[in-house]
């Protein structure tokens, strides 16, 4: 029995199915992991500690406001509701969902423009990563190959080899045959059918009676024929492997075989490669009998080299311009290719991913070199070729050495060790096996680099909200909480009831976090530096922001509460500061959107929070212009002067905030000046 998810590395077979889906022995498993939560993402993880921290400390805060309040001889009563409001108010305990709100929202994003996140976690480390190590065929290249050029003394003999040692199927639609399969074998069948030679008829002359499956280390496959009374032993494989195996060459169309000149076949692969061609070598031998054991000892040895075969496979549309994208962000872009160096350098310098300063190495130079000596050199690398899953996986762990975030892409049962070392494991979703598949973070349903890229710019973008949403959520908490207490330090009575505040964080808070998540990429956010993954989410001066903005935002509140209190009365200045609030904290989000000035990145790109807006502006009005609302929060109705101050106040954050955002504009422009002087 063979159950499903079982692993099938190589050579073909026939199966029953006696069993499926929900029925199958991983469908009972899968019944039971169907309760499971998704575990929770690193930043999630962060914001349930700082949670915790700031619940802490916001009881701690209400409870001094309580003994404050009994201390000036205010009502207890008044007092107890308004700690127990403040504490419920000032508590972010919405930050969990929101960022998951957001984060869902950014994979359906993401899944439309052909990236498939698999694990959540993956959203944020595309936002840090700095070493995209990617796989050449089918990824940076349209892997459609084509064989536009064959070096070979007997070319009729080399096409028939070449077609009849592949795994390719052969399909008639109107007389017309097609080959399905591997796009490498896809070609030299191809090539095949275009000269007279259909695999289809060749086995019926010759079949096939035996196989060596391709393999990644071997890096060669080999079909056994029947051929009248004897075998024929076809292998082809990478040229500099394949030549190790052979004795003799053919010489001429009639089947002549001569000394093998090795030096001269390498030099017309370099040559081949030197095009950008991939390159694959024919050779053969004919056996009177089989050995009892089929295997490369056996079988691959003391061949005939038949010729070359060469292919092109262009670059796909748009990774030069994505690749160069990298390097504006900080991203180091590494070729990872099975191919022979001069093919892999050749295409990686059109690329732009080979540049001046970078290296190339071969696996088997590679292996000349200890991890500890690779972890200090492994930036001077760009490309690597001739590389088997072993190489992969040290690749990925010697640049995690220095630091780095590292996505790797892959496609085959090979690749599945590398990706699941990286930081996120890339997988194809066109050609990629399900064993690649499954030990993926992230699938690419074209297999196109420059979706990486685009993910990666969603990644960052997500990011980026998820800390505006965190800054723009503490920030107003922290506003609520030196509103009532820098008013009963001042001798103030309470400047809002515990209701009042309640609605706030209820109106105030959720609409614009939420639409702050939904804020669009900023136009450098290519332009910037991976986030480091060592930097905590309230890294570069963020706490000092929050804390600045908080107190900004409480201190109009009480200037509008003083205003309607002493120059009217207790009622006023209350309804006064509960418009306030809640009209500052909702203009305070597009302060949030940026840290540039909202009128160089616009006000109305993101649609989400001007609706935000005008819905809490609605409600927060409405509320004090409908008597049975203002009746249950304590309110009462406002003059023409009432409403002017009030909305005057809650337009002053933009000023405020612009002026602050203009001073380290030039701060920055001073930093950048005098390290250009210092560099010079």
């Amino acid at each position: 029995m063979a159950f499903m998810a079982s692993i099938v590395v190589n050579g073909h077979g026939k199966a029953i199915v006696t069993q499926t889906g929900m029925d199958t022995k991983v469908g009972k498993i899968a019944n039971m992991m169907i309760e499971d939560e998704a575990p929770e993402t690193p930043i999630q993880k962060k914001l349930g500690q700082v949670g915790k921290i700031l619940g802490v400390v916001c009881l701690a805060i209400c409870f001094m406001i309580f003994v404050i309040g009994l201390i000036k001889k205010i009502d207890p009563i008044e007092m107890f509701m308004t700690s127990v409001g403040l504490a419920v108010a000032a508590i972010p305990e919405g930050l969990p969902a929101i960022v998951t709100i957001m984060l869902s929202i950014g994979v359906t994003k993401m899944a439309k423009k052909n990236s498939i996140i698999r694990k959540l976690p993956a959203v944020e480390t595309l936002g840090s990563s700095s070493v995209i190590c990617s796989d050449k065929t089918g990824t940076l290249t349209q892997n459609k190959m084509k064989v536009v050029e064959i070096n070979s003394e007997d070319i009729n003999f080399l096409t028939e080899l070449g077609t009849m040692c592949t795994d390719c199927d052969i399909t008639y639609q109107n007389q017309k045959a097609e080959a399905k399969g591997e796009p490498t074998e896809v070609a030299i069948v191809t090539n095949g059918l275009n000269n007279g030679k259909d695999k289809n008829e060749l086995y019926k002359s010759m079949p096939r009676v035996n196989e060596i499956p391709f393999d990644s280390n071997r890096k060669m496959m080999t079909t056994i024929h029947k051929v009248g009374n004897k075998y024929r032993v076809i292998t082809k494989g990478a040229p500099d492997v394949l030549l190790e195996r052979c004795q003799k060459q053919i010489s001429g169309a009639l089947g002549k075989e001569t000394i093998l000149e090795k030096a001269r076949i390498q030099r017309e692969n370099e040559k081949m490669a030197q095009k950008a061609l991939r390159v694959i070598a024919v050779g053969y031998k004919d056996l009177d009998f089989l050995p009892q054991k089929i295997d490369t000892n056996n079988i691959e040895n003391n061949l005939t080299f038949v010729g070359l075969i060469g292919m092109i496979d262009p670059p796909r549309e748009g990774v030069k311009e994505a690749v160069k994208i990298c390097k504006k962000a900080g991203i180091k872009t590494v070729m990872i290719t099975g191919d022979h160096i001069a093919t892999a350098k050749a295409i990686a310098k059109d690329l732009a991913i080979l540049g001046k300063n970078d290296k190339a190495i071969t696996g088997q130079e590679l292996d000349k070199i200890p991890q500890n000596e690779l972890e200090k050199t492994i930036g001077d690398y760009a490309v690597f070729a001739r590389v088997t899953p072993e190489h992969k996986v040290r690749i990925v762990k010697a640049w995690q050495k220095t630091g780095a975030v590292v996505a790797m892409t892959g496609d085959g049962v090979n690749d599945s060790p590398a990706l699941k070392n990286a930081d996120i494991g890339i997988a194809m979703g066109k050609n990629g096996t399900d064993v690649a598949k499954n030990a993926a973070d992230m699938i690419l349903a074209d297999d196109n680099f420059v979706t990486i890229v685009e993910a990666v710019k969603q990644g960052r973008n997500i990011y980026d909200n998820i800390k505006k949403a965190i800054h723009f959520l503490i920030a107003t908490n922290i506003g609520e909480i030196v509103t009532i207490f820098m008013g009963l330090v001042l001798g103030l009575k309470s400047p809002l009831l515990a209701i009042q505040l309640l609605w706030i964080n209820l109106v105030t808070d959720s609409l614009p976090a939420i639409a702050i998540g939904l804020e669009p990429p900023e136009k450098d956010i290519m332009h910037k530096k991976p986030v480091s993954s060592k930097k905590g989410i309230f890294s570069d001066g963020l706490w000092n922001k929050i804390v600045v903005e908080g107190i900004m935002i409480g201190m109009l509140t009480l200037v509008a509460f003083s205003l309607g209190n002493r120059f009217f009365n207790l009622e006023v200045g209350r309804t006064m500061a509960f418009v306030s609030m809640g009209l500052l904290e909702l203009v305070h989000s597009f302060n949030i959107k940026s840290e540039q000035s909202i009128f160089k990145i616009g006000i109305l790109e993101n649609k989400f929070l001007i609706g935000s807006f005008i819905l809490g502006t609605i409600i927060q009005t409405a509320v004090v212009l409908v008597p049975s609302f203002a009746e249950i929060f304590k309110l009462v109705p406002l003059n023409q002067t009432q409403w002017i101050i009030t909305i005057i106040i809650s337009l002053l954050p933009i000023p405020i905030m612009e002026l602050q955002k203009k001073l380290n504009e030039i701060k920055f422009g001073k930093t950048i000046y005098k390290e250009n002087v210092m560099s010079n």
